[in-house]
Order: structure tokens, then C-alpha cells, then sequence
């Protein structure tokens, strides 16, 4: 495969994912596997919660496809599988360490787009049930909570 397709397959690899984390975040984590979700939603005891268990199963996903598509030849797998990982590592530093500040970096900053991400993430966790939350994407902010932020900046 030729370098440019070897790259757009990483590129698809990781935008896809954001499509698959926000509906895995809205009908998974908020539905049927609730149970492992709702320790994100709760203040936390320690480093670790079992939320995290998600980011495990995704990295298996993520290193399934890479190990399957480089058994022979390098192929469309392994590629996918770096986007996956890829985007992994963005959703850990956005999320677990821009977002929630599990490591203690990053705490302040004047740019709109990170700050509209931190305000969605707080209101979707205003919510500590189940039911009733919005702002279910990782990477990607609603355009209404960004404006607010442009706006703030002009």
C-alpha cells in the first residue's frame, strides 16, 4: 500500500473514533454497561476507577488490529489500529489529563475550543445519573458551547 492511503487509513481510524466513543459514551456507558460508567460520575477514591476499564478494552481493540495486520505484511489493520491508538493517546491527555486533571498540567488556559471542552464535560457531569445527561463527545465540542467561549473572547 502507498504511504498517502497507509495515512488516510490512520486518519479514519481516529476521526471514526470519535463518532464510535460518542455513541459508546451515550448508549453503552450511559445504558446497559452503566455499571462501570457510573464510577466516572461519582467523585473518585484513588487513581483509578472502573470507568477505565473502556480505555482497556479499546487499547485490546486497538492492539488486536495492529498485531492481526502486521503478521505478514504491513496492512490496512495495522493502520487502523494505530489511528485507533492514536486517538487513545489524545482522549487520555484531553480527557483524563486536560479535562479532569489527573495529572496536575494544563490547568489554565485562554483558548476557547478548551474551553468550551472543559464546560461540556462539566454540564455532562451535572448529571450524576444514568439518564438525562448531553455533551456525549470527547474530542469534538458542540458548536453552541463554543460560540459561547468565541464570544467571551472578542
Amino acid at each position: 500500500m502507498s504511504l498517502v492511503i497507509n495515512i488516510l487509513i490512520v486518519l479514519l481510524g481516529f476521526s471514526l473514533m470519535e463518532g464510535m466513543a460518542w455513541f459508546t459514551h451515550k448508549y453503552i456507558m450511559h445504558g446497559f454497561m452503566w455499571r462501570w460508567h457510573k464510577s466516572h460520575h461519582e467523585p473518585r477514591a484513588g487513581k483509578f476507577e472502573k470507568n477505565d476499564l473502556f480505555g482497556i478494552v479499546f487499547a485490546f481493540v486497538s492492539a488486536g488490529l495492529i498485531i492481526s495486520g502486521s503478521l505478514k505484511e504491513l496492512d490496512w489493520r495495522f493502520f487502523l489500529g494505530i489511528g485507533i491508538l492514536l486517538y487513545g493517546i489524545a482522549y487520555f491527555l484531553v480527557h483524563d489529563v486536560f479535562v479532569h486533571q489527573r495529572l496536575p498540567i494544563l490547568k489554565k488556559t485562554n483558548n476557547a475550543y478548551f474551553q468550551a471542552m472543559r464546560f461540556a464535560h462539566k454540564i455532562h457531569h451535572k448529571v450524576t445519573t444514568k439518564e438525562g445527561a448531553e455533551a456525549f463527545g470527547f474530542l469534538f465540542v458542540n458548536k453552541k458551547y463554543l460560540d459561547k467561549f468565541k464570544k467571551k473572547q472578542k
